[in-house]
Protein backbone atom coordinates (compact mmCIF):
# COMPACT_ATOMS: atom_id res chain seq x y z
CA UNK A 1 0.00 0.00 0.00
CA UNK A 2 1.54 2.95 -1.05
CA UNK A 3 1.11 6.94 0.54
CA UNK A 4 -1.81 7.86 -1.26
CA UNK A 5 -3.77 4.64 -0.67
CA UNK A 6 -3.03 5.02 2.91
CA UNK A 7 -4.30 8.45 2.97
CA UNK A 8 -7.75 7.14 1.10
CA UNK A 9 -8.29 4.49 3.41
CA UNK A 10 -7.81 7.23 6.22
CA UNK A 11 -9.95 9.31 4.91
CA UNK A 12 -12.86 6.77 3.86
CA UNK A 13 -12.85 5.26 7.55
CA UNK A 14 -12.86 8.71 9.62
CA UNK A 15 -15.69 9.80 11.21
CA UNK A 16 -17.12 12.76 9.66
CA UNK A 17 -16.90 15.52 12.35
CA UNK A 18 -20.73 17.06 12.36
CA UNK A 19 -19.36 20.77 11.88
CA UNK A 20 -22.77 22.62 12.06
CA UNK A 21 -23.16 20.73 16.07
CA UNK A 22 -19.97 21.78 16.76
CA UNK A 23 -20.29 25.32 15.88
CA UNK A 24 -23.43 25.72 17.25
CA UNK A 25 -22.24 24.41 20.69
CA UNK A 26 -18.86 26.40 20.35
CA UNK A 27 -21.32 29.18 19.88
CA UNK A 28 -23.22 28.71 22.55
CA UNK A 29 -21.13 27.78 25.06
CA UNK A 30 -19.04 30.69 24.26
CA UNK A 31 -21.80 33.18 24.59
CA UNK A 32 -22.83 31.65 27.96
CA UNK A 33 -19.39 32.25 29.01
CA UNK A 34 -19.29 35.69 27.78
CA UNK A 35 -22.96 36.30 29.27
CA UNK A 36 -21.85 35.18 32.48
CA UNK A 37 -18.60 37.80 32.28
CA UNK A 38 -21.54 40.48 31.54
CA UNK A 39 -23.48 39.49 34.70
CA UNK A 40 -20.53 39.85 36.31
CA UNK A 41 -19.88 42.76 35.43
CA UNK A 42 -23.03 44.52 35.83
CA UNK A 43 -23.41 42.64 39.35
CA UNK A 44 -20.07 44.55 40.48
CA UNK A 45 -21.27 47.87 38.85
CA UNK A 46 -24.46 47.34 40.84
CA UNK A 47 -22.18 47.29 43.77
CA UNK A 48 -20.40 50.67 43.12
CA UNK A 49 -17.71 49.47 41.61
CA UNK A 50 -16.37 51.77 38.60
CA UNK A 51 -16.22 51.09 35.41
CA UNK A 52 -12.80 50.12 34.31
CA UNK A 53 -12.87 48.12 38.47
CA UNK A 54 -15.67 46.07 37.38
CA UNK A 55 -13.61 45.10 34.37
CA UNK A 56 -11.03 43.80 36.26
CA UNK A 57 -12.89 42.40 39.20
CA UNK A 58 -14.82 40.45 36.06
CA UNK A 59 -11.57 39.25 34.88
CA UNK A 60 -10.45 37.61 37.59
CA UNK A 61 -13.55 36.33 38.81
CA UNK A 62 -13.95 34.13 35.54
CA UNK A 63 -10.23 33.39 35.56
CA UNK A 64 -10.62 31.86 39.47
CA UNK A 65 -14.22 30.48 38.29
CA UNK A 66 -12.62 28.56 35.36
CA UNK A 67 -9.06 27.69 37.37
CA UNK A 68 -12.20 25.81 40.52
CA UNK A 69 -14.06 24.50 37.73
CA UNK A 70 -10.23 23.00 35.92
CA UNK A 71 -9.15 21.73 39.74
CA UNK A 72 -12.58 19.93 40.02
CA UNK A 73 -12.94 18.15 36.86
CA UNK A 74 -15.72 19.98 35.68
CA UNK A 75 -13.96 22.23 33.08
CA UNK A 76 -12.90 19.15 30.91
CA UNK A 77 -16.39 17.81 30.97
CA UNK A 78 -17.61 20.65 29.68
CA UNK A 79 -15.21 21.36 27.57
CA UNK A 80 -16.02 17.88 25.64
CA UNK A 81 -19.79 18.98 25.03
CA UNK A 82 -18.76 22.60 24.59
CA UNK A 83 -16.03 22.23 22.46
CA UNK A 84 -14.20 25.29 21.56
CA UNK A 85 -16.71 27.84 23.11
CA UNK A 86 -14.86 26.70 26.26
CA UNK A 87 -11.68 28.43 24.83
CA UNK A 88 -13.04 31.96 25.23
CA UNK A 89 -9.75 33.43 26.08
CA UNK A 90 -9.62 34.24 29.86
CA UNK A 91 -11.47 30.75 30.91
CA UNK A 92 -9.47 28.82 27.86
CA UNK A 93 -6.56 30.22 29.59
CA UNK A 94 -6.75 29.77 32.83
CA UNK A 95 -7.87 26.26 32.11
CA UNK A 96 -4.83 25.52 30.08
CA UNK A 97 -2.50 27.00 33.17
CA UNK A 98 -4.29 25.01 35.72
CA UNK A 99 -4.63 21.76 33.55
CA UNK A 100 -0.32 20.67 33.53
CA UNK A 101 0.11 22.06 37.52
CA UNK A 102 -2.69 19.73 38.07
CA UNK A 103 -1.42 16.75 35.95
CA UNK A 104 2.27 16.92 37.89
CA UNK A 105 1.25 18.23 41.16
CA UNK A 106 2.75 14.34 41.81
CA UNK A 107 6.18 15.13 40.84
CA UNK A 108 6.58 18.32 43.53
CA UNK A 109 6.37 22.15 43.68
CA UNK A 110 9.20 22.71 42.07
CA UNK A 111 10.27 20.08 38.98
CA UNK A 112 6.36 19.41 38.26
CA UNK A 113 4.28 22.25 39.06
CA UNK A 114 6.89 24.91 38.84
CA UNK A 115 8.39 23.87 35.63
CA UNK A 116 5.60 22.21 33.65
CA UNK A 117 2.73 25.15 34.20
CA UNK A 118 3.20 26.84 31.51
CA UNK A 119 3.85 24.18 29.04
CA UNK A 120 0.53 24.74 27.24
CA UNK A 121 0.01 28.53 28.12
CA UNK A 122 4.00 29.20 27.35
CA UNK A 123 3.50 29.74 23.56
CA UNK A 124 0.64 32.00 24.08
CA UNK A 125 2.58 33.96 26.66
CA UNK A 126 5.63 34.13 24.30
CA UNK A 127 4.08 34.69 21.21
CA UNK A 128 1.71 37.46 22.65
CA UNK A 129 5.16 39.57 23.95
CA UNK A 130 6.91 38.96 20.70
CA UNK A 131 3.76 40.25 18.54
CA UNK A 132 3.43 43.70 21.15
CA UNK A 133 7.09 44.23 20.61
CA UNK A 134 6.52 44.10 16.92
CA UNK A 135 3.65 46.23 17.29
CA UNK A 136 5.42 48.88 19.21
CA UNK A 137 8.26 49.08 16.81
CA UNK A 138 6.60 49.43 13.68
CA UNK A 139 3.86 51.84 15.34
CA UNK A 140 6.87 53.74 16.50
CA UNK A 141 8.08 53.50 13.17
CA UNK A 142 5.74 54.55 11.36
CA UNK A 143 5.09 57.45 13.90
CA UNK A 144 8.52 58.82 13.01
CA UNK A 145 8.07 58.21 9.26
CA UNK A 146 5.13 60.44 9.35
CA UNK A 147 6.46 63.24 11.64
Amino acid sequence: MNKEEYGGLVARRAARSPLLKNLLAAFLSGGAICLLGEGLRLCYLRLGAVDETAGLLTTVSLILLSALATGLGVYDTVARVAGAGTLVPVTGFANAVVSPALDTRAEGLLVGIGSKIFTVAGPVLLFAVLSGAVYGVLLEAFAWVVS
